[in-house]
């Protein structure tokens, strides 16, 4: 039950300039917590990808994500509201490992659908309930309760970072401890 590094993927969800603009943050701090969980995921070598929805339409990523995402980091361009219902990216979904973590907006639109159909294709999802978002409060939060009567998982960043170090030994522990001790004092577009 536990999310693993070694059996995670992380998939940023249409995190872009005038979609984010239009958005009310589900937590304090929500960009910064988004960073922070790209970037645990860069040094513990979870593999991640991002997503882009029509860009022509609603811009590219936030600048401060597209700095974080190193160039390995593939960058899919999609119509579908539904990571799953777009062929390359399907694909890019697959391979070995089984838990999928998903961040991004809006939480209610194509966060839920694609979390839904990976749950369906017998993937173990997690949705990280602090680094997603939609326009209004009330979508975000039916939206996480519908996914969790449907047996996705609901984590946090600080949770998610934790248990992929899993021990304070760890040679990343202080770094992202101290990362998730410093995002009270961040401001909430930091």
């Amino acid at each position: 039950m536990l999310i693993e590094a070694r059996r995670s993927r992380l998939v940023l969800v249409d995190l872009q300039t005038r979609l984010y603009a239009a958005m009310t943050p589900s937590s304090p701090n929500f960009l910064a917590r988004i960073l922070l969980l790209a970037r645990a995921a860069a040094a513990l070598n979870v593999p991640a990808l991002a997503t882009r929805q029509y860009p022509r339409g609603l811009g590219p990523l936030l600048p401060g994500l597209a700095q974080v995402l190193a160039d390995s980091v593939p960058i899919f361009d999609k119509m579908t509201f539904s990571c799953c219902a777009d062929s390359v990216l399907s694909e890019a979904l697959g391979g070995d490992r089984d838990q999928v973590l998903l961040a991004g907006i809006e939480t209610h639109v194509c966060v839920l659908q694609t979390a839904l159909d990976l749950k369906a294709s017998g993937r173990e999802v997690y949705v990280i309930a602090d680094a997603c978002a939609s326009r209004a409060p009330e979508d975000h939060r039916q939206a996480l309760e519908r996914m969790g009567r449907e047996g996705v998982r609901l984590a946090s960043v600080e949770s998610t970072v934790f248990e992929w170090l899993r021990d304070a030994r760890h040679p990343h522990f202080r770094e992202l401890a101290c990362a998730i001790r410093d995002l009270p004092k961040m401001g909430p577009d930091s």
